[in-house]
């Protein structure tokens, strides 16, 4: 049986949660992308006063619907409060929106994928996501589109609770103090700090898989 036979059901899920995430993107992405400016969104953050780091970290929750620049809104969270507060914040926005993601698919989402492509299908792309879904959850924090999307396949496919939110702590915690210290900073977002997102996140999760095993 060839590869996309055997994986149709996660091919499938992939395939209409990227569509889902590129769709939203093409019809507002330019707009918020204006809007969400390191300065817009510290503007927009101070808007609500003494809660602004809670609409920050709102803000960060609600890219699970919308193309929301994140790593623009981290580091405007670090703009507003600095790096460690602003950083919290941040964290506490990208993990929201992860757990989020993984919620609703697991528990909501399941029945209905089940009922589409089918137990079987699910089942074997359990397997593979298994292998390599926690490096995918780690290492995607700082990407465009890319995060809740698979976040919501973690979901779907059952990966444990206790694996899933080791890898998007690994992610999310170094992305989001990341870019709050180059708001802070007051720098623009630098190439070594997309890859540097990327690099930490798997280093941590190297090391919290070898924990998780024993």
């Amino acid at each position: 049986m060839s590869f996309l036979a055997r994986h149709r059901g996660l091919l499938g899920a992939a395939s209409l949660l990227l569509a889902g995430a590129v769709v939203p993107w093409l019809i507002w992405g330019d707009a918020l992308d204006a809007t969400f400016t390191v300065e817009g969104s510290r503007a927009w953050i101070a808007g609500f006063g003494a809660a602004g780091g809670l609409a920050g970290a709102g803000l960060l929750v609600a890219d699970l619907v919308l193309p929301i620049p994140s790593t623009l809104v981290m580091s405007a969270l670090g703009l507003a409060y600095g790096t460690l507060v602003g950083g919290l914040y941040a964290a506490a926005g990208t993990v929201g929106a992860g757990l989020l993601a993984y919620g609703l698919s697991r528990w909501l989402g399941r029945p209905l994928a089940v009922r589409l492509a089918g137990a079987d299908a699910l089942e074997s792309g359990e397997r593979l996501f298994a292998d390599g879904g926690a490096w995918l959850v780690a290492g995607s924090r700082c990407v465009p589109i890319l995060p809740e999307a698979i976040a919501c396949l973690a979901g779907l496919h059952r990966m444990p609770l206790r694996t899933f939110l080791l890898a998007l702590l690994c992610g999310s915690v170094p992305t989001s103090f990341l870019f709050a210290a180059i708001g802070a900073l007051g720098q623009t977002e630098p190439a070594w700090a997309l890859a540097l997102s990327v690099v930490l996140p798997v280093l941590l999760w190297l090391t919290a898989r070898r924990w998780l095993r024993r």
